[in-house]
């Protein structure tokens, strides 16, 4: 009963820029799309949505095709703005949700209760092109949950926030996943991702290189992260002699390291003792998810490495070409 992308294709000309990635979205989880920019993620997200046709491969939500699913199904914020510069928010937004068919009574009662929420209940009655570029995200993000969809979909979403609203939108985010919606987003900040994402896929060139449970992904490099801070010497030269440790990075605060899986990370702290060291910090971890971002993103051997595996569904996408504005994603009104 998952949200299952198999073998996903789709060309541009002579670009390939979507090349057979497959990974599975469970209900009621938050999901992290990674990517280096033009790597193909909006291009996928897009095809989700059926708003692009595929060259091959399917999607399917709790088993049934994209292409038979009702439209409020999903909800989608776009990186780029889609706002109605000169109409007011709250009509416009009332607007939006009549598209899915909520009634305006409905809307208007949910538009201004997550104005409310996100501390700008004023904005209501001004027009979107008055309100800064983090706010009219903010206002994005509204327009895409109003109908209440099972699934919503962001592109980039804490794009042009302050550490506030980033704080709002997280909330929002956990509020929406503990009523079981599942929530699909793309970002470059990686701490959000290490926050937020039950599961991630990572896609370099229109290809998987990692997929699966947070966790699964950061272990599978094989490798752990030790961080050491000592009031001696702070530059620590011996620690480049311990076998199978690679310094990552030096910092006045503490040092980290990578430590292979043929070494036993308390090697580094039995160094450190023996060395007269006063140890202050000593911590064992997994990599951070950025680490493997860089580590795989441009490295692909070219074969998929996915750690949650690739369940089979049928059906294939459909493009939708409904309308003149199909595919700009316009404050969700598309889709």
């Amino acid at each position: 009963m998952s949200l299952v992308i198999t073998d996903l294709q789709k060309s541009f000309g002579e670009v390939r820029a979507l090349d057979g990635i497959s990974f599975t979205v469970d209900p009621g989880q938050v999901f992290g799309f990674l990517g280096a920019n033009g790597a193909g993620k909006t291009t996928a997200m897009r095809i989700v949505l059926d708003i692009l046709r595929a060259d091959g491969g399917s999607v399917t939500w709790k088993g049934r095709p994209s292409t038979d699913l009702p439209r409020r199904t999903f909800g989608y914020l776009p990186e780029e703005r889609g706002l109605y510069p000169r109409m007011k928010v709250l009509d416009q937004l009332v607007f939006f949700a009549g598209l899915y068919g909520v009634p305006r009574k409905a809307a208007e009662r949910e538009v201004r209760s997550w104005l409310a929420r996100f501390r700008v209940p004023e904005y209501a009655d001004r027009r979107a092109e008055q309100l800064s570029k983090g706010n009219q995200q903010k206002i994005q993000f509204i327009a895409a949950t109003l109908h209440d969809p099972e699934v919503l979909i962001m592109d980039e979403p804490f794009t042009g926030l302050d550490p506030v609203n980033v704080a709002l939108l997280k909330a929002a985010f956990l509020e929406m996943r503990d009523r079981g919606k599942t929530l699909i987003f793309s970002t470059h900040q990686m701490d959000m991702v290490e926050e937020l994402c039950d599961a991630i896929a990572i896609i370099d060139e229109g290809r998987l290189v990692a997929s699966g449970p947070t966790r699964d992904v950061k272990r599978s490099t094989g490798k752990q992260v030790v961080r050491l801070a000592t009031d001696g010497d702070p530059d620590l030269p011996w620690l480049a002699e311990i076998p199978g440790v690679v310094v990552v990075r030096h910092g006045r605060d503490y040092h980290e390291l990578e430590v292979s899986g043929a070494t036993d990370p308390e090697t580094v702290l039995q160094a450190a003792l023996a060395r007269g060291e006063r140890v202050t910090r000593f911590e064992i971890a997994d990599p951070s998810i950025e680490q493997i971002f860089v580590e795989r993103v441009g490295k692909s051997t070219r074969e998929d490495v996915s750690l949650a595996g690739v369940p089979e569904g049928p059906g294939a996408a459909r493009a939708d070409h409904s309308g003149p504005d199909a595919g700009r994603g316009d404050g969700g009104a598309t889709r």
